[in-house]
């Protein structure tokens, strides 16, 4: 019979081997970093934590029902876009930064606010966090990583990490409602300029890899076609045509950063195009409702009512969320989540070009 001791020493090296192969996904030099910015579109709770309103939180039934069995600030059903992008990557699902105890930050972290803007004065009311103070954020969390890895080993972690930011909607939604007195074209130019000045301070961070999804069309969103000035069930036009007027600034602008900037690249999803085909052809994609949300009141369920703490106490509730596109008036199903983020991850040049995420974090 062995010995007590070599038995323990023969554990202990198979205990070691099995957590090394079995629970380290990618070795310490290739581990890639996914950093989040933006508004609801990919806000996993961060406005759990602010001091904000119930308008601009999501953090109650019947959000997050169908995936994680309850809410989690997620303005969704289920899981977002960023949410399949991390699982695509093998990473973790990436907490808000402001989570309480959570402090895995060299598998990224989540900065986006639900209704925020690139522009501060966005829904400013709502005291929510803009682009330009989710960028304070990774400021400090570089620092956090700097103390914890050692200057060389961040640097090169926030290198290899590949940045994911999606903003602007809010800031057309308030420009549309009459809140903004600048022009269409010079307001683009206000919008994306604080979108660029994030990505330069980032770049100047060590950050080269940026997927950065166009808008969507935001006016056949529910909640647009509900106030709709022409009252039918068309989309909003005018709100269609700055977002389409933004798309085309924006691919102008990412071009210009990669000319300018060594070693930039990134990833312009065509979220646009990809959201009007399943709404003009549900059925290709295994929808039947498209143009109505799950959750909701009034026209097209658009009015923002859904889990009755904001607009109203009283709204509807669809019996299969899998057969909609839209789960609220402004946000889209998980199913319809996952279809955009297989399209971000491995889409065409047509569609994603130049690059798609998984070429990103590839690289």
């Amino acid at each position: 019979m062995m010995d007590s001791k070599v038995n323990f020493s023969l554990l202990v090296l198979f205990t070691t081997l099995f957590i090394t192969t079995h629970c380290v996904s990618q070795p310490a030099e290739k581990h890639v970093a996914l950093f989040i910015f933006g508004d609801s579109t990919y806000d996993a709770g961060n406005n759990n934590y602010i001091n904000t309103t119930d308008y601009y939180r999501s953090n109650y039934a019947p959000y997050g029902e169908t995936f994680f069995k309850r809410s989690t600030g997620r303005f969704s059903d289920g899981r977002l876009a960023s949410d399949f992008i991390a699982e695509f990557a093998k990473l973790p699902y990436i907490a808000p930064y402001l989570q309480p105890g959570y402090n895995q930050f060299t598998d990224g972290a989540n900065f986006a606010s639900a209704g925020a803007g690139a522009l501060a004065e966005t829904n400013k009311p709502g005291n929510l966090i803009d682009l330009k103070a989710q960028l304070s954020y990774f400021t400090n969390l570089e620092g956090q990583l700097i103390q914890k890895l050692g200057d060389a080993e961040a640097k090169a972690l926030l290198s290899r990490a590949v940045y994911l930011i999606a903003i602007g909607s809010n800031d057309y939604a308030v420009a549309v409602s009459g809140n903004s007195s600048a022009q269409p074209e010079e307001y683009i130019n206000i919008v994306n300029g604080n979108l660029t000045f994030v990505i330069r301070e980032i770049y100047k961070k060590g950050g080269r890899k940026f997927g950065i999804p166009n808008l969507e069309p935001m006016g056949c969103l529910p909640s647009a076609k509900a106030v709709n000035p022409s009252n039918t069930s068309a989309c909003f036009q005018a709100l269609n045509d700055l977002t389409q007027l933004h798309n085309k600034a924006l691919s102008e602008v990412l071009q210009k950063l990669a000319n300018e900037l060594v070693g930039f690249k990134y990833s312009l999803p065509d979220a646009y195009t990809s959201l009007t085909d399943k709404i003009n052809n549900p059925s290709k994609y295994g929808f039947k409702e498209a143009n109505i949300a799950c959750c909701g009141s009034g026209p097209f369920r658009g009015t923002n009512s859904c889990g009755g703490k904001r607009l109203s106490n009283k709204y509807e509730l669809c019996e299969n969320v899998s057969e909609y596109v839209f789960f609220d008036g402004g946000h889209t199903t998980e199913k319809a989540n996952e279809d955009l983020a297989k399209l971000m991850w491995s889409g065409t040049p047509d569609t994603t070009g130049p690059y798609n995420l998984k070429a990103l974090f590839e690289l």
